[in-house]
């Protein structure tokens, strides 16, 4: 008897790792198949460039201070953890290129992906959250306004445009927060911290993280308008989509580097 309740038992779990299995393919496939329709819609006029304007503002523009602060902070971190060790090798003065390669390969596109999640896709979650709870989507669709169009479509192209951007100054905000550390604690002059950033620095080693910046633009994007589109049990549903928003895309952006950076690495070794 005991035997035949493990078994029944095993069953089970085994059961339910399945339809755990099938519930997560149902919804990445699901996701997938929501921005394949927002790439098909795109392709026809009219497009919103106004709407997209105002977008990336509101993405872009008001993300840059957390996107700044957080790659300063993480420069000079990074310098601080690195400075000791290279110390050890009399290689102290290399600090400059290793944070510079760190923040252009790295830090810098995930840390942007990041800070735009946070902010930008907890803002699309709950706004197109409230809008779908509110019936407002269906008022667009009453009005023969595309809500797929107006509203997702200029979102996730909004984020695909401005992540590069903010990736970018995180770079170089990063890199200055190295140097403060290389030019404080490692006894660097500035123009020689500037020197070793630019030696080794060349545009192989920042095109990956400008085309992971497109890919994690596209995620941001679109987890955050699929959970907002399809908002459900009222204002309970908002919070959910807002949630959700902000988690699924930094789990994914962060997942996803890892197979990036395998095939920049093959592209470009």
């Amino acid at each position: 008897m005991q035997n035949k309740a493990d078994d029944h038992k095993g069953e089970g779990l085994i059961t339910q790792a399945g339809h755990q299995v099938v519930a997560f393919m149902d919804y990445m496939g699901g996701m997938a198949l929501f921005f394949l329709d927002a790439c098909r819609v795109f392709l026809s006029p009219p497009w919103f460039f106004r709407e997209l304007v105002g977008q990336m503002f509101h993405l872009g523009v008001k993300s840059l201070p957390l996107v700044l602060v957080a790659a300063f902070a993480l420069g000079m971190v990074l310098a601080m953890q690195s400075i000791k060790v290279l110390t050890w090798f009399g290689a102290a003065n290399y600090i400059a290129t290793l944070v510079a390669f760190a923040m252009v390969r790295e830090l810098g596109p995930i840390i942007a992906g990041i800070m735009l999640a946070a902010r930008g896709g907890a803002g699309m979650g709950a706004e197109l959250g409230s809008m779908r709870v509110t019936r407002q989507i269906d008022a667009l669709t009453v009005s023969a306004v595309n809500p797929m169009k107006f509203l997702v479509v200029t979102r996730i192209l909004a984020c695909i445009l401005v992540l590069p951007l903010l990736a970018v100054f995180a770079d170089l905000i990063g890199i200055i927060g190295g140097m403060i550390i290389g030019v404080t604690q490692g006894g660097m002059g500035a123009w020689s911290y500037y020197y070793l950033t630019i030696k080794f620095l060349t545009l192989k080693d920042v095109l990956p993280g400008i085309g992971k910046c497109l890919v994690f633009g596209a995620i941001v994007g679109t987890v955050s308008c699929y959970h907002g589109y399809h908002t459900e049990q009222g204002t309970f549903g908002v919070g959910q989509s807002t949630k959700a928003s902000v988690v699924v895309s930094i789990l994914l952006i962060l997942v996803s580097n890892v197979f990036l950076t395998k095939l920049t690495l093959l592209i470009w070794p």
